[in-house]
């Protein structure tokens, strides 16, 4: 089965991870890491975002790391929300968040109209920081959590209570 995984991926987190994770897990044919553009990833958000080179060479490192199972990895430049999984005929698969998981049926609607089989997805639950709420990049790069997680700095640069005050 060759899996694709899309998204702008910056900063990686543990969310990021488990998409690719899931990905590598099940793509015996191969993975395709769709990587947005530059303009694409920026003109949808207000946070900065590392530039695409950045990115996916930090992607590379991701992979190399989750990697046990020695997949061929691609990863390819993505320039609009669908581009690729619509049109790409090798894909059997697409692996989503739950955010983006309603996205699986109109790319599958895309695919049908040029006459491609449709795929297959495989949601990933969120992963969730220590306060409960879902680990994001928006989080991350404010400064709330850290890559795994952990709460950080509250914004306004007071030390949120750690798990030993807790206790």
């Amino acid at each position: 089965m060759r899996v694709a995984v899309a998204g702008t991926f910056g900063p990686i987190h543990d969310g990021h991870r488990a998409l690719f994770r899931k990905a590598l897990e099940r793509g015996d044919e191969g993975v395709l890491v769709a990587l947005t553009s530059d303009e694409f990833a920026r003109g949808k958000r207000e946070r900065p975002v590392p530039d695409f080179a950045d990115r996916r060479e930090r992607i590379r490192e991701e992979i190399e790391t989750l990697d046990e199972w020695g997949r061929e990895v691609e990863i390819r430049e993505l320039h609009d929300e669908h581009g690729i999984a619509s049109t790409d005929p090798s894909l059997d698969a697409l692996v989503v968040s739950p955010e983006t998981a309603g996205e699986l049926a109109d790319i599958n609607d895309e695919r049908a109209r040029r006459g491609l089989d449709p795929m297959e997805g495989f949601v990933v639950p969120f992963v969730r920081a220590a306060d409960g709420e879902r680990i994001s990049s928006t989080r991350l790069v404010g400064g709330e959590i850290d890559e795994h997680g952990a709460l950080t700095a509250d914004g306004n640069g007071n030390e949120n209570e750690s798990e030993n005050e807790r206790h």
